[in-house]
C-alpha cells in the first residue's frame, strides 16, 4: 500500500469511527431523556452507546479516536445531565458548568463510567483482518 492509499484508509477509519460514534451518542442522548421519562436514571448510557457505535464502526482501533471519544462521551453526560436535570437557581448552561462541583456523586460516577466506556470501545472495537498466511481452521 502505497502512501496516498494510507493516508486515504486513515482519513476513512477517522470518518467512520467518530460518525458512528455520533449516531451513537445520538442514540445515547435520546435513550437516556426516555427512560428518564420512564423514571430511570442511566446518565451513562449516551457514553457507553458513543463508544459502541464508534467501535462497531471503526476499522482500526487508535488511541487518538479512543481518547475523542472518550471525551466527547464525557462532554455528552454533562450535556444530558444539564438538559434533564438543571440546577434550579439557574437553568443556563454556563451556570452547569461553572457549578459542576455541586453534582452529586452518583452523577460523576455515572459521567466517569460513560466516559470510560466510550473511550474503551473505540479502543477495542477496531474492525482488524486476521493475518493472510494464517490457514483457516479445520473442521
Amino acid at each position: 500500500m502505497n502512501e496516498s492509499q494510507a493516508n486515504v484508509s486513515a482519513a476513512l477509519n477517522v470518518a467512520r469511527t467518530l460518525a458512528g460514534a455520533a449516531a451513537g451518542g445520538a442514540a445515547g442522548y435520546f435513550a437516556f431523556g426516555w427512560l428518564v421519562g420512564q423514571g430511570f436514571y442511566a446518565l451513562a448510557l449516551p457514553g457507553v452507546l458513543l463508544g459502541l457505535g464508534g467501535g462497531f464502526c471503526a476499522l482500526r482501533p487508535t488511541r487518538a479516536l479512543a481518547v475523542i471519544c472518550g471525551v466527547a462521551a464525557a462532554g455528552l453526560g454533562v450535556v444530558s445531565e444539564w438538559r434533564h436535570f438543571p440546577f434550579i437557581a439557574d437553568k443556563s448552561f454556563v451556570y452547569f458548568v461553572t457549578h459542576l462541583s455541586n453534582l452529586r456523586p452518583l452523577t460523576w460516577i455515572m459521567i466517569a463510567l460513560g466516559t470510560a466506556a466510550g473511550a474503551w470501545f473505540v479502543w477495542r472495537g477496531g474492525r482488524t483482518q486476521p493475518p493472510k498466511n494464517i490457514p483457516p481452521p479445520a473442521q
